[in-house]
């Protein structure tokens, strides 16, 4: 049994990437992931990932933020220290709202910094897991899980048909900068 963990086809060109993407899925072949250097239109809904759920996150932080604030203004205010000023009502809901936006704001912002962190296990001080480090430079990278795709032989040939720069078998899963 092969050593290889992964099949990198790099290419210098995102078409040409897009072109042996649709190649690779015509012949029936599984794609792990693709890296690139920049973002590219597209490429989302032809590899099939889903919409990504942090709006959902988002939104239940700003939720909580604005709960949180609104009803520490109302404890403090109404049941913990009111005070007439002016007459107005203690609980006078427009004198809570530029405080409320604020830590709806504060809580979405710090709220979403974590959870992407945590989603995307890029905490800081650690290494990021990259395939090629040429991804981050200046090449376009399919990986393709050498396990599940047993023809290795079909799989090269059908990248560099497809216009692949260079054709790696990886043993590793990630490269390290070090």
């Amino acid at each position: 049994m092969s050593s290889t963990k992964y099949i990198l086809g790099l290419f210098d060109d995102p078409d040409v990437m897009m072109h042996g993407i649709d190649k690779l899925q015509k012949n029936s072949i599984s794609i792990y992931d693709v890296y690139t250097p920049m973002p590219i239109h597209g490429i989302d809904a032809k590899l099939g990932v889903r919409e990504s759920r942090l709006g959902y996150a988002a939104f239940m932080f700003g939720c909580l933020g604005g709960t949180v604030i609104f009803s520490i203004i109302y404890y403090f205010l109404v049941h913990d220290w009111p005070m007439n000023i002016g007459g107005k009502p203690y609980f006078a809901i427009p004198d809570f709202v530029p405080a409320t936006f604020e830590w709806t704001v504060l809580f979405t912002a710090f709220g979403m910094s974590f959870t992407f962190f945590y989603a995307t296990h890029l905490f800081p001080g650690r290494a990021p897991r990259v395939m090629d480090l040429r991804a981050t430079d200046d090449r376009f990278v399919i990986a393709i899980d050498a396990k599940t795709n047993v023809p290795h032989e079909d799989i090269t040939n059908i990248l560099k048909e497809a216009g692949a720069v260079e054709v790696k078998h990886n043993t590793r899963k990630y490269v390290s900068y070090e």
